[in-house]
């Protein structure tokens, strides 16, 4: 066969999701069947920790919840979102590593969903129960709680392929779109305006198979009656001010324009997201991806926490708005949120999480009352599993799961496209062949990426393999089989279409430059590539008790620091910031498979910096962030060497760094 080579910039194709007589919806990829897609390397040392920790365990650690009395296995216990949320990330980990026993785990919540749905397609509780503490026992009706568990339905069927779960949703569309006029989606609770986005997703996911035309007037009026996020992002421009938004409802409903663009393929969809995403960066932003939010929408200082549930949401979001759009600036917002903030949020044996983080963090002190919108009893910052509030502990499981899910998506001619890099393995059907692509990196710890084809028999596959070129990189280089090709442009997001056969490979190389940002108090943030880079600071974890009784468990972790925080960097303004912040690499710890400690990082940088003495912990916290620049006149420390870390390895930090003037 002659082979077809194209080495070119992706136009804007998008997959038609409709058939004659029906309208097609505007997707640029779709995703691939979960469990086609598989970690590999660190990876999957993550996802083993995640089974190992609190996921497969939050039955039996957290049974008042997620025990037998749980509403969604028919209990007169917890009725509302805390058992969806755990299940939502546990059924998608439990496929992806082919795990029976959580599979098993999995299986009694779907077949309780399934047999409860009566005649008018209405599923789930619906008894209202008197108060017990630690318990949602009201609110059983609620829209809000079932938008889950059409998230749940629909990556089942995608892994089992269900046949009950096409009727089970038809039937409770139908009863959505018969009843919301009568009961909108805040009859019971405003959570439900806020993220009907979820709920629109599955109804247009559902309408790409069966073509019910029913179901396009459903999504009209779900989007009808929900928030106007779009409004609120480009004509009120609500993001530029604080406590206009509860942070998780921001960081799950920003998508919904960008759902709802699907059938509406009008750009000011996007544009209204982005100028929402621009605003949130301003007024909102950290250099991790997220933004102040603890819980309402509160500013960019440092010390402000940001939201485990936002960081696995905003992922989400990210990830679809990818899918559905191809644009290069959703995909490094993920990996700048995956490869920085969810990995310090939660313990290194997923034992503990945290409900807030600080970006400027050098002290976990339980039972201390930060400048917090709502503060969690002073449990906000501790290192628990109830600590904060519980909604966390029950969702964060599906951040990394998620993340596997989308790193390939299958493109609208039957190929695929990575837009999110990690090591993984794909095994689809592509250009008609059983084809096996195999993603070897260390990334985002390396710049580096191998791409290997495989598929059975001396066969060629003809189909096209598209790939993000990210803007950070400057020189990227890609290989076919050794071969350099053209050099592509930083941003982009690059298209091969060629006859593969078993053996070829793609090479990849992203070089990564340390980047510098100026954010609140004009203070500076260090990156380098995808990575965040933060001020290593020694730790001592402490365990601390819980006074009996208490709503938070029996415990938590606190942290101390050991080593000197208060640091201002020296001015790299005018200068080779490469040789400013000189990139180091410990062979020792290449290729770790758990690179998100002190102790196991293979990278970081060294920097001169200058201690400021009057720069101290105020409440528990690092103290006022001084104003850049700090005249090195007011202080007579000398100038020192200091090492900074990506900022996923750190639990105490700085990130957001004054800076010395440079004499």
């Amino acid at each position: 066969m002659k082979k077809c080579f194209l080495f070119i910039l992706v136009p804007f194709l998008f997959l038609s999701c409709g058939r004659q007589g029906s309208q097609e919806l505007t997707c640029r990829y779709t995703q691939f069947a979960l469990g086609e897609i598989k970690p590999q390397g660190w990876l999957l040392e993550t996802l083993q920790r995640q089974r190992d920790g609190l996921t497969s365990k939050m039955d039996s650690i957290y049974p008042q919840v997620m025990g037998e009395r749980n509403g969604w296995l028919g209990g007169d216990g917890d009725q509302w979102e805390r058992g969806p949320y755990w299940i939502d990330g546990l059924l998608p980990l439990a496929y992806i590593l082919e795990d029976k026993a959580l599979i098993a785990k999995v299986q009694p919540w779907i077949e309780w969903s399934l047999a409860s749905q009566k005649e008018d397609g209405f599923f789930g509780p619906d008894t209202d129960y008197p108060g017990e503490p630690g318990l949602q026992r009201n609110n059983s009706k609620d829209w809000w709680p079932r938008m889950v568990i059409l998230k749940i339905m629909r990556q089942y069927h995608e892994a089992t392929g269900d046949e009950r779960v096409i009727d089970f949703l038809t039937r409770y569309f139908h009863y959505q779109l018969d009843t919301l006029d009568e009961q909108p989606l805040g009859t019971w609770t405003f959570w439900a305006e806020f993220r009907q986005c979820d709920n629109q997703s599955v109804v247009l996911w559902l309408y790409s198979k069966t073509h019910d035309p029913k179901l396009l007037e459903l999504a009209r009026k779900l989007h009808s009656q929900g928030f106007d996020f779009e409004k609120y992002f480009a004509e009120d421009r609500g993001a530029q001010n604080q406590a206009t938004i509860h942070c998780v409802n921001l960081a799950q409903g920003m998508k919904e324009p960008v759902i709802f663009y699907q059938m509406d393929p009008d750009p000011k969809h996007i544009e209204a997201v982005k100028t929402g995403l621009e605003d949130i960066r301003r007024f909102h932003g950290f250099p991790n991806g997220m933004y102040g939010g603890d819980e309402a929408l509160h500013g960019n200082n440092p010390t402000q926490g940001s939201e485990l549930c936002s960081a696995v949401e905003i992922m989400l979001s990210m990830e679809e708005m990818m899918r559905i759009t191809g644009d290069v600036q959703f995909a490094e917002q993920l990996e700048k949120v995956a490869f920085n903030a969810l990995p310090t949020q939660i313990t290194d044996d997923f034992m503990a999480k945290q409900y807030y983080q600080q970006v400027n963090q050098v002290v976990i002190r339980s039972g201390q009352n930060h400048n917090f919108d709502c503060l969690q009893d002073g449990t906000g910052l501790d290192y628990g599993i109830l600590s904060g509030y519980p909604c966390c502990l029950s969702n964060f499981h599906q951040g990394w799961p998620k993340f596997i899910q989308n790193l390939w998506l299958r493109t609208a001619d039957g190929g695929a496209a990575i837009l999110a890099y990690g090591p993984s393995r794909l095994s689809a059907e592509l250009g008609g062949k059983k084809v096996t692509l195999t993603e070897t990196t260390d990334y985002p710890m390396s710049s580096d990426i191998r791409i290997d084809v495989s598929m059975e028999g001396d066969t060629e596959a003809v189909f096209p393999i598209e790939l993000r070129i990210p803007t950070w990189t400057r020189d990227a280089v890609v290989s076919v089989n050794g071969e350099a090709q053209p050099a592509p442009e930083s941003g982009s997001v690059i298209r091969i279409n060629r006859a593969w056969k078993d053996g070829d490979s793609l090479e990849l190389t992203f070089p990564m430059h340390v980047e510098t940002e100026r954010w609140y108090e004009r203070s500076m943030s260090v990156s380098r590539g995808p990575l965040l880079y933060a001020l290593r600071i020694e730790e001592e974890w402490c365990r601390h008790e819980y006074p009996k009784g208490s709503p938070h468990g029996e415990f938590c972790w606190e942290v101390y620091p050991k080593s000197d925080w208060n640091y201002a960097l020296e001015n790299p303004e005018g200068l080779d910031l490469d040789e400013v912040f000189q990139f180091k690499v410990d062979s020792t710890k290449v290729g770790n498979l758990h690179p998100w400690t002190l102790e196991t990082v293979p990278v970081s940088l060294e920097a001169k910096a200058r201690k400021l003495p009057w720069w101290e912990i105020y409440k528990w916290e690092a103290g006022p962030l001084p104003f850049s620049p700090v005249f090195g006149i007011f202080s007579p420390c000398p100038v020192e060497t200091v090492t900074l870390v990506p900022y996923g390895s750190t639990t105490l930090r700085i990130a957001e760094f004054p800076v010395a003037w440079r004499y």
